[in-house]
């Protein structure tokens, strides 16, 4: 990862963030940029990723518990009444995969979700259609699957997803 440096997101990021996150799809719902804004204004942790020529290479986005946020996902997570730390996005550019970059991103949530006070983090992927390498990625980090939801009137299904925050990752 010596090629990399994490920052928090900038104003002067969002058109890189928002192309990222629509080169992911479907690994991620697409965002106008009005959506994007009101998403970052609710995250207590938006980070990037840069590259070597400064160019945003990856992000995250994530929130505590409380938040007016109307995600399918994130409100199945506030209804089970646990103070979580949702991630409510992570997207890994192909140039920046298998860097660690992700790891080092999910590290920082953790370390919020600590000073918070928070007894998990959470995250869903998708499993229809399928996100094979997040899955895979989010069970080497030690999550463990809750339960499955439809969302999107029945266009994709999640695993929804916790880890404790104690211990390492």
């Amino acid at each position: 990862m010596q090629n990399l440096r994490l920052r928090v997101m900038r104003d002067s990021d969002l058109e890189q963030v928002l192309a990222l996150n629509t080169a992911a799809y479907p690994a991620v719902n697409t965002l106008e940029e009005d959506e994007m804004r009101a998403l970052i204004g609710w995250c207590d942790v938006a980070l990037v990723a840069l590259g070597r020529d400064g160019t945003v290479i990856a992000f995250l986005l994530s929130l505590g518990s409380g938040q007016p946020y109307t995600s399918e996902n994130y409100r199945w997570f506030e209804a089970r009444g646990v103070r979580h730390q949702y991630i409510d996005r992570i997207v890994v550019g192909e140039a920046a995969r298998g860097t660690g970059v992700g790891r080092a991103m999910y590290e920082s949530v953790f370390e919020r979700a600590r000073e918070r006070g928070a007894t998990e983090v959470t995250a869903e992927v998708n499993v229809r259609p399928a996100n094979p390498r997040s899955i895979a990625f989010h069970e080497h980090l030690g999550f463990r699957q809750l339960s499955e939801q439809e969302t999107k009137d029945g266009a994709v299904r999640v695993a929804l997803l916790a880890r404790p925050v104690d211990g390492l990752l």
